[in-house]
């Protein structure tokens, strides 16, 4: 069960990437990320009566996961925004990595042959993936100039990332998803908030009529919650867990086709069946 619900929210995230990209055409990215996680907060309060009775203790550790996550956002737009798309896609792989031998690590999940041929598998699928298309891309900076701290912020991104995917797991041991939806969602649009205000960044009505943004609010918490329960299951693993999200990509090539008339689809497919194969293959271990 944990297996389709890891699925579905991967297969959620890519349609968020497609949702994100078209939102941002007709707002700015801080606009799209703070109405997008005030919805996503409006579409949760329903959970209220069951958000109740956790220990005081677990209210700080959400809270903690939340500004992981809030950082990591906004890390990861701030270094794709000064660096080529591909060297950042090739950087992201790193969250793989990270997530993988923090299940391995702390939580002594073991990592059998048919993990470790479907992650290498996988990366190799995604590294192909970053191949430069055919057509030019916008100017951007040279890799050799890109300022090193750009890098870094793109690394603790991905390393963020791992970590607020390693809290889920060790949260869900005691809190319910109920519980760590709600709060989660509470503690990040406050810390939004908070950044608006010190920033006075001005967010548009127009987003309000943004129907992309709306749509990334409701695939956001589906697939939050879907993860969340997943992570609650005792047989559930990070280690595979984290190679069954790139099942991303599958959304993100079509959608890109459909959207964005974007070429090489079948050789982006091609890519795609790699890493679906590398899934696969790590669920022999099971």
């Amino acid at each position: 069960m944990w297996i389709w619900l890891v699925l579905l929210y991967g297969l959620l995230k890519g349609g968020r990437e497609i949702a994100k990209k078209k939102a941002m055409t007709k707002n700015t990215v801080m606009e799209v990320l703070f109405v997008y996680t005030l919805m996503s907060f409006v579409f949760v309060l329903p959970e209220i009566p069951q958000a109740g009775g956790m220990e005081p203790r677990f209210f700080a550790l959400i809270a903690l996961k939340s500004f992981v996550m809030f950082l990591a956002w906004l890390f990861g737009f701030y270094s794709l925004k000064k660096m080529p798309v591909s060297l950042y896609g090739v950087l992201s792989l790193s969250r793989v990595l990270f997530a993988t031998f923090s299940g391995i690590i702390f939580l002594s999940e073991p990592l059998s042959p048919f993990q470790l041929g479907g992650l290498v598998i996988v990366c190799a699928g995604l590294l192909l993936l970053r191949v430069p298309t055919r057509k030019k891309e916008p100017p951007v900076e040279a890799p050799a100039t890109i300022r090193p701290l750009y890098i870094i912020l793109a690394f603790l991104s991905c390393i963020l990332n791992a970590v607020s995917g390693f809290m889920d797991k060790i949260l869900m041991r005691d809190v319910t998803s109920s519980q760590l939806q709600f709060w989660y969602m509470l503690f990040l649009i406050i810390y939004y908030g908070l950044y608006v205000l010190i920033r006075r960044i001005k967010i548009s009505p127009t987003v309000f009529k943004n129907g992309w943004v709306w749509a990334l609010a409701i695939m956001f918490v589906i697939g939050d919650k879907a993860l969340f329960i997943a992570n609650g299951m005792s047989e559930s693993r990070i280690t595979i867990m984290t190679l069954i999200k790139q099942s991303a990509c599958l959304v993100t090539i079509i959608g890109g086709k459909v959207f964005f008339k974007e070429d090489r689809i079948l050789y982006r497919l091609f890519c795609a069946a790699i890493i679906l194969g590398g899934i696969t293959l790590s669920l022999f271990s099971l």
